[in-house]
C-alpha cells in the first residue's frame, strides 16, 4: 500500500565532502603526505533527509547536483537510504564540494564549494511547489542562497505547512520572516548569534520566542536540548554515550525531531527521541553514515536510561 502519511520535505544543500587526513595541515607552500582520503555525502540538508529517512519516514528532498561525477553519486546514496528525489534536479558544472584537511590532532580546514547548491533560487522552488505544499513539515537549512528562506516560508505559510528552520550557517535574518517559523533550533554557537551575550538558556529562548517563532530547540549536545514554546519551556536530558565524531548530529537531531513531532508526540517527547538518535550517531564516523534506523533508536531508548540533567540547568 502506498504511504498515506504526508512526507517530510527537505528544501537544502546535498555536498560531496572529500576528506584528506595527514598528519598535520600543510602550510603555504607545504606539500605533506596524506595518511588516507575518502569521499563522503554530506551538506546539512541532505543529511537531514537522510537522518528522517532511516527512521522510516515518508522524505523528499528539494535541491541540485552538478553535471559532473558527483552528482549521480550523490543522487544514488539519497536513493538508498530511502529519500525520495523527485525535487532534485541537476545543474550545469559542479555538484556542491566541501574539500577538508584534518590533521591527527583534530585540527582542520575546510573550503565549502557551493556548485549547484548555490543556483537554488526561487524559480526553483516554484518548480516544486506542489510537492513543497504537500508536506506534513519543511525542513531548511541556511546553506542555500538566504532569498530563497522567505520565499520557501511564504509558500508554505499560504499553505499551512509548519517550517523548522535549523540557522546553520549563522546568518542575519529578515524581521519579516521569524513569525513564519514553527521550530527554531540554532546549536549554542548559532544561538549567541542571534542573541545578546551572557542571557541563560531560559531568557535565550523567550528573545527568541518573542520575535515570533512557535518553538525553539536549543540543542547543547552532552547537555541535552532545551525546548520551549508560549506556553511550556524546559530541559530534555541526553544520553551519555562515548562520542567518537560529532559531525552531523545536529542534523540527525533535526530529521529524528520532524519525525518524532509528525507521529504525534509532544516537543518534549519527540526532542528525547531525537537526542537518543543524535546519541548513536556520535558514536560513528562520518554524518550521513553515522544516521541510525528506526529500530537502532527504540532499542537504545528501551536499554538505556537518560543522563541525569547538570546541576547548572
Amino acid at each position: 500500500m502506498p504511504d498515506k502519511r504526508k512526507p517530510i520535505v527537505v528544501v537544502g544543500s546535498i555536498t560531496m565532502d572529500m576528506v584528506s587526513r595527514a598528519k598535520q595541515i600543510p602550510r603555504v607552500g607545504q606539500t605533506v603526505i596524506g595518511t588516507n582520503f575518502q569521499t563522503t555525502p554530506g551538506g546539512k540538508g541532505a543529511n537531514q533527509a537522510v537522518a528522517a529517512a532511516r527512521l522510516g519516514y515518508p522524505v523528499e528532498m528539494v535541491g541540485l547536483v552538478g553535471t559532473d561525477m558527483y552528482g549521480q553519486a550523490l543522487l544514488d546514496n539519497l536513493a538508498a537510504a530511502g529519500v525520495q528525489a523527485d525535487g532534485m534536479g541537476r545543474a550545469e558544472g559542479s555538484s556542491g564540494l566541501a574539500p577538508i584537511f584534518l590533521a591527527e590532532n583534530g585540527e582542520n580546514a575546510i573550503i565549502v564549494i557551493p556548485g549547484a547548491n548555490g543556483k537554488m533560487d526561487c524559480a526553483r522552488i516554484d518548480q516544486h511547489a506542489d510537492l513543497i505544499r504537500s508536506a506534513g513539515m519543511v525542513l531548511f537549512q541556511l546553506e542555500l542562497p538566504l532569498e530563497t528562506l522567505p520565499h520557501t516560508l511564504e509558500l508554505c505559510t499560504s499553505a499551512g505547512v509548519p517550517v523548522m528552520l535549523d540557522p546553520a550557517p549563522a546568518a542575519a535574518l529578515p524581521d519579516s520572516v521569524w513569525n513564519k517559523i514553527a521550530w527554531f533550533t540554532p546549536n549554542e554557537t548559532e544561538a549567541a548569534f542571534y542573541l545578546e551575550p551572557g542571557l541563560t538558556t531560559e531568557a535565550a529562548a523567550n528573545d527568541l520566542l518573542k520575535r515570533g517563532v512557535k518553538g525553539v530547540v536549543l540543542k547543547r549536545g552532552a547537555e541535552g536540548s532545551f525546548v520551549a514554546t508560549q506556553g511550556r519551556a524546559a530541559w530534555v536530558p541526553p544520553f551519555a554515550v562515548n562520542a567518537i565524531d560529532t559531525v552531523g548530529a545536529g542534523d540527525c537531531f533535526n530529521g529524528a525531531f520532524a519525525v518524532a513531532l509528525l507521529e504525534g508526540r509532544d516537543p518534549w517527547a519527540a526532542a528525547l527521541f531525537a537526542n537518543a538518535a543524535a546519541a548513536i550517531s556520535v558514536t560513528r564516523p562520518g554524518a550521513q553514515a553515522s544516521m541510525p534506523h528506526r529500530n537502532e533508536v527504540d532499542q537504545f531508548m528501551a536499554q538505556n536510561q537518560p543522563a541525569p540533567l547538570a546541576s547548572t540547568h
